[in-house]
């Protein structure tokens, strides 16, 4: 199952790296790691905001986006907060997918 794989890798990097760096630093290993499973993943994807029916300037993007299924946010905290999962909720939205991470 891709969830159960994103988060063993999630775990890897953990064990690997430890807390206390940055989201960036996070997020590549993280990267890295989905890579070594052989798994599709992109990094930084663009996502378009449309509003009243126009397409705004400005963009989102998503931390990784897996398998073209998955959205994963990568967080550096000691707690996620409800910001986080309303951040996430909102990204779901405007993409049209259903099945989103917060790591």
């Amino acid at each position: 199952m891709l969830s159960n794989a994103i988060i063993g890798a999630a775990i890897e990097v953990h064990r690997e790296l430890g807390p206390g760096l940055l989201e960036s630093i996070y997020e590549e290993c993280l990267y890295r790691e989905l890579m070594l499973r052989e798994i599709v993943v992109r990094r930084q994807v663009p996502v378009p905001v449309t509003y009243k029916g126009v397409t705004l300037a400005s963009t989102l993007r998503f931390d990784m986006l897996v398998e073209d299924l998955v959205v994963v946010e990568v967080k550096a905290v000691e707690h996620l907060d409800r910001v986080h999962e309303a951040q996430l909720l909102s990204y779901l939205k405007l993409s049209n997918l259903w099945l989103g991470m917060l790591h």
